[in-house]
């Protein structure tokens, strides 16, 4: 039988769900948060998902501890929508997927992980790519490591901002 490790993940399912922790969102000055963050603008950011569904999973998070699209003020949603298509575009330049699952789970009766802070999913994908590993054997295979997907992103996301004149 093959084993399949991924020890980082051990903190994450074994967390004590009825002890309030900081939001993961706002507490962004982390050494581990910083190594996933892809672009920090000026009312949001786009960082990489510790738990990844597939490669090159990203979020786009406002700064401000928000939890639905109504508690943002205009200047806010515009940014979160810009990110969201400029993280589309650079996920397609870098990974060109065949598909991609753009969402967001408000509520944690929606499937929110994280309930308090508002945070919009993209996840690319390719026919093939959900088998029987995580069907059967509750385990995913991710075939790059979550630095490597951080090198190849920031500067094509880096360029994207730029070009559509988000610089903070």
């Amino acid at each position: 039988m093959e084993r399949l490790w991924s020890p980082w993940r051990h903190r994450y399912v074994t967390r004590d769900e009825r002890t309030p922790e900081a939001c993961v969102f706002c507490t962004t000055d982390t050494p581990e948060a910083q190594a996933l963050t892809l672009h920090r603008g000026r009312l949001a950011y786009v960082i990489l998902n510790l738990y990844p569904y597939n490669g090159g999973h990203a979020m786009v998070v406002p700064h401000r501890h928000v939890a639905t699209f109504a508690g943002l003020d205009d200047a806010e949603l515009l940014e979160v929508a810009r990110l969201t298509r400029l993280t589309e575009m650079a996920l397609g330049e870098v990974y060109t997927p065949q598909g991609l699952n753009v969402g967001v789970n408000l509520g944690r009766s929606a499937g929110a992980g994280i309930a308090d802070h508002l945070h919009v999913h993209l996840v690319p994908r390719w026919t093939g790519d959900t088998n029987f590993m995580p069907v059967i054997g509750e385990v995913r295979v991710l075939p790059e490591s979550l630095d490597t997907t951080a090198t190849r992103l920031r500067p094509v996301l880096a360029r994207l901002v730029a070009d559509a004149g988000l610089s903070p």
